[in-house]
């Protein structure tokens, strides 16, 4: 290619002011009546132009392909119905159309669902693509899609025709139940409000009715089923029976011919906590670690504690009035007959039988821990004599049976092979440093032990010779511990470098209140994204393998591996969202993968709404491939690219510059000479008149 090209000797402004003056010169020889008036212009252009200094500059080009960009969706929504087949059979057509015009690429990127429910990002895909291609050659850019991007805000600035081939057909509908609130946490035993709704898009066929029936199931059991209206919020007050993760599923009757059944169900996830714990301690007499359990339960925020004390025994008589030792009566029948149910646990610390307590009110007692209440006794030399409160109705329940014996020995408390795997005292030893000598926890000792003989439960730790000294069981549907000593204080107080007994009694008073984390039969289950983690805790050897069933009916056989004493572990992709049911024995727990709501099937009817601003804005179109696979037509550049059964691509005619070659125009003494012949000639002229 050949041009003109101007390089000035002077600056620009210097040449104008340099051809105004000489316009002046001219005009005012004109103004004379001079006859070489035009000889005189002719000879100041060629100056002028001289100091132009025209070049004449010659280009090699070598011409430079178009390309036109194709993002091919295949997220979830395009698996729906026959969607798949239009993709396939659209980008096979494109790509061969494309491939037959001259001088015209294609470039291909393929998306697929976004990470952490994101749903398609194609504008992300494209901004990428076009990112690696010059902006020059870019002749338009085509999206086999159904329409439903959710990064439209990432659109790149094309300059050629976008375009939407869209998959689907126009007599789509779809169903699907929408979770516009769910809190993440919710109170045990109080109401909440979820709110949910069943709505309906596309063609809607008169069969689908106004009402839809709606089946609620609470952690995998059998659910119950109510006819609700579509197209209206339905508030649904739920109470949650249980602390821990509450699955609670929801699932709309599938039509035939609906779209998909994919949204046709949604899992909501709450955990179950308690909003306050009651617990009522119990003292025979005051002792130093009286203080102890007093500190722990007033340092949670979310307990309730009532805690009395007994100063004086009744068979103590020094004339001092009852009225001048307390300040109010002492609610006992209130506390243990009539509002005994409302407490979440009952301690009872170097209490033994004085005749306050009526037999009865034990008795109570035993029946509140069998109908599912918690006791615990920490047992002191009272614990050994006939005033035990082992003698009274409790004795029943309570797992160590006294042999008398109280045995004043410095011993260091020890965790049982059982204690290992049990919650509440697993993992205890790692929480102390090592000790300097010897084997075993770097706990300080303690100075007495109420001798007991095992009749029940677990011992989870013992002192001398292996004797219990904290035992835990199971009484119907209630929980008792006993730990038959008085001197967990003296870890509190730091003797011989103390122990974790803030932890310990912290551990065991919510065993106690069975909270699910303290579990010792437990089988649990978490997930992220689409990995699911099992745990399984057992006071046993080897649980066995876990049976894990899909959403789709598949039961998988998921092994477990021992990670520590009790507790074993599994991880497992699951390659479907929903709910997930995992059996392992006895134990049962349900767990869902995924979102509540993919955004994937958010919206499934194909439209081009959201892509609609952007299209019009390049002058593109967005037929449907129900219609066929348009044909593709070169455009000039700011015509119309689309119309029936058509879309268009505008050349870009892109080059690249091999060579350039600089030639002066005219070598500067012949525009030398060429002003010296037309001034010499208007002075002939002039000087002849």
């Amino acid at each position: 290619m050949n041009a003109v090209i101007y390089d000035p000797l002077l600056p620009w402004p210097v040449i104008i002011a340099a051809a105004i003056l000489a316009t002046v010169f001219v005009g005012f020889s004109l103004w004379r009546g001079l006859k070489g008036w035009w000889l005189r212009g002719l000879a100041a252009a060629v100056l002028l132009l001289a100091v132009a200094n025209p070049s004449l500059q010659q280009e090699e080009r070598t011409p430079l392909s178009d390309i036109v960009l194709m993002v091919v969706d295949e997220s979830a929504s395009q698996r729906i119905a026959d969607r798949r087949d239009q993709t396939a059979e659209a980008v096979a057509q494109i790509t061969a159309d494309v491939e037959a015009m001259p001088n015209t690429e294609l470039r291909t990127v393929t998306v697929r669902d976004g990470e952490d429910n994101t749903g398609t990002l194609a504008m992300t895909a494209l901004a990428d693509l076009m990112a690696e291609e010059p902006r020059a050659r870019i002749a338009g850019a085509i999206l086999v899609s159904d329409g439903q991007v959710h990064d439209i805000d990432r659109l790149p600035d094309l300059p050629a025709p976008l375009h939407l081939l869209m998959t689907g057909k126009d007599t789509d509908w779809d169903r699907r139940l929408i979770i516009k609130n769910a809190p993440a946490f919710a109170i045990i035993d109080e109401e909440i409000t979820l709110t949910l709704r069943v709505e309906d898009s596309g063609a809607i066929p008169a069969s689908a009715g106004d009402t839809a029936a709606l089946t609620i199931a609470v952690d995998g059991e059998e659910g119950q089923t109510y006819q609700v209206p579509v197209g209206e919020d339905l508030e649904l007050p739920v109470t949650l029976s249980h602390g821990g993760m509450n699955v609670i599923q929801f699932n709309v009757d599938v039509d035939d011919t609906e779209l998909t059944e994919r949204n046709n169900a949604a899992v909501v996830q709450i955990n179950g906590v308690r909003d306050r714990l009651r617990v009522l301690l119990v003292s025979g007499e005051p002792h130093p670690g009286e203080r102890t359990w007093r500190n722990l339960l007033k340092s949670d925020s979310s307990v309730d504690l009532v805690h009395f004390t007994i100063l004086r025994p009744p068979e103590k008589q020094d004339g001092v009035p009852v009225s001048e030792l307390s300040l109010i009566a002492f609610p006992t029948r209130e506390l243990f007959l009539e509002k005994v149910d409302e407490f979440d646990l009952i301690i009872f610390d170097r209490y033994k039988k004085r005749g306050i307590l009526p037999r009865s009110y034990l008795e109570n007692v035993r029946n509140y821990v069998e109908s599912g209440g918690a006791v615990l006794i920490a047992a002191g030399p009272d614990y050994a004599t006939a005033d035990s409160i082992y003698q009274s109705d409790l004795g029943n329940i309570v797992p160590g049976d006294p042999t008398g014996r109280v045995i004043e020995e410095g011993f260091v408390p020890q965790i049982t092979d059982v204690g290992n795997r049990h919650p509440v005292t697993a993992g205890l030893d790692e929480l102390s440093p090592p000790p300097e000598e010897g084997d075993g926890p770097g706990w300080g000792r303690w100075f007495r032990l109420v001798e007991v003989d095992e009749t029940g439960g677990n011992t989870v730790m013992s002192a001398i010779d292996g004797r219990p000294l904290l035992q835990l069981d199971r009484v119907g549907e209630g929980r008792v511990a006993l730990m038959a000593s008085d001197h967990a204080w003296l870890w509190n107080r730091g003797f011989e470098g103390g122990g974790p007994q803030l932890e310990l009694l912290r551990r065991l008073a919510h065993w106690m209140m069975k909270e699910p984390e303290l579990e010792e039969e437990a089988l649990t289950a978490t997930a992220e994204g689409q990995t699911m983690t099992i745990t399984r805790r057992t006071l046993g050897e080897d649980p066995g393998d876990v049976e894990l069933t899909a959403p789709d009916g598949t039961v998988t056989v998921v092994p477990l591996e021992e990670v520590s004493p009790g507790r074993f572990t599994a991880t497992f992709e699951g390659l479907e969202i929903g709910l997930y049911r995992l059996s392992n024995g006895e134990e049962e727990a349900v767990v869902a993968l995924g979102p509540s709501a993919p955004k994937e099937f958010e919206q499934t009817i194909a439209s081009d709404a959201v892509l609609e601003e952007a299209i019009d804005a390049r002058r593109g179109g967005a037929p449907r491939l129900e219609d066929g696979t348009p044909g593709i037509r070169q455009v000039r550049e700011g015509r119309v690219a689309a119309g029936r059964n058509w879309i268009g691509i505008t050349p870009r005619q892109a080059y690249l510059t091999a060579d350039v070659t600089v030639i002066p125009l005219v070598q500067a003494w012949l525009f030398l000479l060429i002003a010296a012949m037309l001034t010499v000639g208007a002075w002939l002229i002039e000087g002849r008149r």
